[in-house]
C-alpha cells in the first residue's frame, strides 16, 4: 500500500498539513501492518494540527517505515523531526530527501546546519549552493554562507556574502550586526568598532547588539568606555538583564569573552535573529525550526531558548514552553525572567497555587522587580483572590516611575481586582487612571462602562463609554453584551433585544448573555422566546446564584426586581 498523500507545503511557504486526497482509513483494505502504518500517518496529522511536533515526528517516521520511499512522508518527517530539536536524525532524513529533491529547502538547510555543527564549512557551503532559493530562504542561506566562509578563514569571501542580505530582506542593521562580528571575530577590531556603532544608529535597543557591542569594549582594555556605554541603558528595563551581568563582570573584573566566539555561534546568531524578527503566531512553527536548528549548533544561547518557549506559548504548548525555559543555566542573565515566566506558564496549566508559591518566592528574592511583582498579581486575580491580587498590584504600581501611557494594563488589572474586592472607589479611581494614560482601551471602557451601568450610575456617559469600546471592538460579544444591556438599564428594549441578540451570535454560549437576551425579550412582549433564551442561559452552567435567578423568571417573568438587576 502507498499512502496517498498531496504534497507538503515546506519552509517558507507554509507548514500546515495537506488532507488526503482519496482513500481515508474505512475505505482501505489494509493488512494490519498498513493499517497501523495508516494510523500512524492519521495521528501525525492530527499531531501536527496540534502543534505536539515531537509526537507528529515520531508517528511520520512510523509511518515512514513501512512506505520509505513516499516523498511526502519524508518531507513532513525531516519537517517535524527537525522541529522537535532531534536535528541528528533530521539530518539522516534530509539525505533521503536530496536523493530524489536535489534542491529541496528544508533538506539543504539541515545539512548545512548538520555540516556547521561538525566543523565542515566547506561542505556547509555546498549544501548551501545546492539549495533552491525562495525569498525567505535566500535571506537565511546568504548568513550562513558567510558565517561558513568565515569558518574556512575567508573574511573577504564571508563580508561578500553578506552584501546580499538587504535585498534578500533582511534589514541593514542585520547586514552591519553580523559584519561586525564577522570582523570582530577575524581580529579587525577598527573596522569592527566602526561596524557594531553603525549598527547600534540602526537598532539602539537590540539586546544582544548591546551586549555585543559592551563585550568588544571590554575585551580591548576600553573598561571606562564599556562602563559609560551600559550606563547609557541603565534605566531600560528589556536590557536589564545584560546590563546587570556586564557590570557585574566588570565589578569581578572577570574577563569579557566575544558574544560570538566561533563561526558556528555566528550561524547560530543568524538563525536566531530570524527567528526573533518572525513574532507573528502564523510564524510561530517556522520560528520554531530555526531556533532548534540555532541551539544545535550553541546550546547555551540562552536567549534562543526564551524566544523558543515564547514561541511555544503563542500556540499554547506550554508545558514545552516551561520544559525551554528550565533549560536556561543558574548563572544565567536570564535565569530570573524564566523563572517568572514558568510560574506564569503554570497558571496557564490551572496550577495556580504553585504559580502563586513560585511568585511568593521570586518576590522576595528581587522584591524591586516590577515584573514579578505583576504576574503575582496576575496569579492572584486567576485563582480569584482579589485581594491578595490588589495588594501584589500595590507592590507593583510602587515601582513603577515614571508612569507612562504603556503602563495602563497594570491599572486596568489593579481596578478589576479592587472592583472584585468590593473595594469601588479604590477600583473606579484606577480604571478611569487607566483610561486617562489610553483612552482608546475597549476592555478598559467596557468595564468602566459596565460597571457603572450595573450600579445604576451615569448612564449616559456609561452608555457613550460602551458604544466607543464596540465601535474599537466590534467583534467582542461581551461588549456588545454591556451595550446592549445599558440599553436596557436605560428602558431602550427594542434597542437591547437587537443588540443583545448580535451579542448572542458572537459568544451564543455564555449564560448572562444569554439572560440578557431573555430579559429584553420579556420586556418587549416576546414572552416564548424569553422563556426560550433563559432555559439556553441554564444550559450553559450558571453559577448558584444566576441559575436561581434565571429559574425565578421561568417561573413568574420578569419582575419588577428582576429589571434592574
Amino acid at each position: 500500500m502507498r499512502l496517498c498523500l498531496k504534497p507538503l507545503a515546506v519552509l517558507g511557504i507554509a507548514l500546515s498539513l495537506g488532507a488526503c486526497a482519496g482513500r481515508n482509513a474505512a475505505s482501505v483494505s489494509a493488512t494490519p501492518s498498513e493499517a497501523d502504518a495508516y494510523g500512524s500517518y492519521l495521528a501525525g496529522r492530527l499531531a501536527a494540527s496540534e502543534h505536539d511536533v515531537g509526537d507528529a515526528a515520531k508517528l511520520f517516521r512510523e509511518s515512514l517505515a513501512y512506505d520509505p520511499n513516499n516523498p511526502d512522508l519524508l518531507n513532513r518527517a525531516l519537517l517535524y523531526t527537525a522541529g522537535a530539536g532531534n536535528l541528528d536524525e533530521a539530518a539522516k532524513l534530509a539525505q533521503r530527501v536530496v536523493v530524489t529533491t536535489p534542491d529541496d529547502r528544508i533538506a539543504r538547510l539541515a545539512l548545512a546546519v548538520a555540516a556547521i555543527k561538525r566543523h565542515d564549512f566547506r561542505e556547509a557551503r555546498e549544501q548551501i549552493d545546492k539549495s533552491a532559493k525562495g525569498a525567505f530562504t535566500a535571506l537565511t542561506l546568504s548568513l550562513l554562507d558567510a558565517w561558513s566562509a568565515q569558518g574556512e578563514g575567508n573574511t573577504d569571501a564571508a563580508l561578500a556574502a553578506l552584501k546580499d542580505v538587504t535585498s534578500e530582506g533582511g534589514t541593514a542593521a542585520l547586514h552591519t550586526y553580523h559584519r561586525a562580528l564577522i570582523l570582530d571575530l577575524a581580529g579587525h577590531d577598527q573596522e569592527a568598532d566602526a561596524a557594531y556603532r553603525e549598527a547600534l544608529k540602526i537598532a539602539p535597543n537590540s539586546p544582544r547588539m548591546v551586549e555585543a557591542y559592551g563585550r568588544f569594549l571590554e575585551r580591548n582594555g576600553r573598561g571606562s568606555d564599556a562602563q559609560a556605554f551600559y550606563g547609557k541603558y541603565a534605566s531600560d528595563a528589556a536590557l536589564q538583564p545584560v546590563i546587570d551581568a556586564a557590570r557585574a563582570r566588570l565589578a569581578a573584573g572577570r574577563p569579557a569573552e566575544r558574544l560570538v566566539p566561533r563561526p558556528q555561534d555566528g550561524a547560530a546568531e543568524a538563525l536566531f535573529g530570524i527567528a526573533a524578527s518572525l513574532s507573528d503566531d502564523a510564524s510561530a512553527d517556522v520560528a520554531i525550526l530555526y531556533l532548534r536548528f540555532a541551539l544545535s549548533l550553541e546550546p547555551g544561547l540562552d536567549l534562543a531558548k526564551i524566544v523558543l518557549a515564547d514561541r511555544l506559548e503563542a500556540i499554547k504548548k506550554y508545558e514545552d514552553a516551561i520544559a525551554a525555559y528550565r533549560t536556561i543555566s543558574a548563572d544565567s542573565p536570564y535565569r530570573f525572567a524564566a523563572a517568572v515566566q514558568i510560574a506564569v506558564d503554570e497558571s496557564r496549566l490551572d496550577h495556580n497555587d504553585q504559580a502563586i508559591a513560585d511568585l511568593i518566592s521570586l518576590t522576595a528574592e528581587r522584591p524591586n522587580d516590577l515584573t514579578a511583582w505583576t504576574a503575582l498579581g496576575d496569579a492572584y486575580r486567576t485563582g480569584e483572590k482579589y485581594e491578595q491580587a490588589a495588594q501584589a498590584y500595590d507592590h507593583a504600581v510602587k515601582l513603577v516611575n515614571p508612569v507612562t501611557e504603556k503602563d495602563w494594563p497594570l491599572f486596568y488589572a489593579r481596578g478589576v481586582a479592587e472592583e472584585r474586592s468590593h473595594h469601588w472607589a479604590e477600583a473606579e479611581r484606577d480604571l478611569q487612571y487607566a483610561l486617562k494614560l489610553s483612552p482608546a482601551q475597549p476592555q478598559v471602557l467596557n468595564y468602566l462602562g459596565y460597571s457603572w451601568v450595573d450600579q445604576g450610575r451615569n448612564l449616559p456617559d456609561a452608555v457613550m463609554m460602551l458604544e466607543k469600546a464596540r465601535s474599537l471592538s466590534p467583534y467582542d460579544g461581551y461588549i456588545t453584551d454591556s451595550v446592549g444591556w445599558a440599553y436596557f438599564r436605560l428602558g431602550r428594549y427594542q434597542d437591547a433585544a437587537k443588540t443583545l441578540e448580535q451579542a448572542v451570535l458572537l459568544v451564543p454560549g455564555d449564560p448572562t448573555v444569554n439572560e440578557h437576551l431573555g430579559d429584553a425579550y420579556w420586556m418587549t412582549g416576546r414572552k416564548l422566546d424569553a422563556q426560550f433564551q433563559w432555559n439556553h442561559a441554564l444550559a450553559f452552567g450558571p453559577d448558584e446564584k444566576q441559575k436561581a435567578a434565571i429559574e425565578k423568571k421561568l417561573q413568574s417573568g420578569l419582575t419588577a426586581t428582576a429589571k434592574n438587576g
